[in-house]
């Protein structure tokens, strides 16, 4: 309902948890006739990517994927040249910061505007984070890399938070 109340033209969604991944699976989260698809599958029960969009907005001309990323290059509107990212990070922050290096490598070849989404699986303050401590290794190669890329965050409405650990309740993050 809320793709549609908010007229949705690209979704981007992970931890899907799910194999194998079919239309039927894409439109019902979809709300409009028109939809084109990619998915990238998980790993047992963790992990999947999936990204939609409305073809008749985005005209997608080239894409690759990994286990935590999905790159999409394309034509916005018929004249707006972009590239759209969904990240789904690992928890390893070794594995992270090679994600990091990906992604700012990709960047160097892409240099049309980009559109970053996703589980980042990492905070950028402490106060991001309410209820455990955390070393700030990862913190620093997190904002090295928005650095880098000149990204920026957009605050959040309405929360402060976007996870939560369900079975305490305790634990709050923001790393989406």
């Amino acid at each position: 309902r809320m793709v549609k109340d908010r007229q949705i033209d690209i979704l981007l969604m992970q931890e899907t948890k799910r194999s194998n991944v079919q239309a039927r699976d894409a439109k019902s989260v979809w709300p409009w006739d028109h939809m084109e698809f990619l998915a990238v599958d998980a790993e047992g029960n963790s992990g999947g990517l999936l990204c939609i969009w409305n073809p008749e907005v985005f005209v997608l001309s080239d894409c690759c994927c990994t286990r935590y990323l999905f790159f999409l290059s394309g034509t916005s509107h018929d004249l707006f040249d972009c590239v759209v990212l969904n990240i789904y990070a690992p928890t390893d922050a070794v594995r992270r910061r090679k994600l990091w290096d990906v992604i700012i490598n990709l960047k160097q070849h892409f240099l049309k505007p980009w559109c970053m989404g996703g589980d980042f699986n990492e905070i950028r303050f402490m106060s991001d984070r309410k209820g455990s401590t955390r070393r700030d290794r990862g913190m620093l190669d997190f904002n090295n890399f928005i650095h880098q890329l000149a990204l920026v965050d957009i605050p959040l409405l309405g929360r402060k938070f976007t996870w939560c650990n369900a079975l305490e309740g305790e634990r709050w993050s923001k790393i989406d």
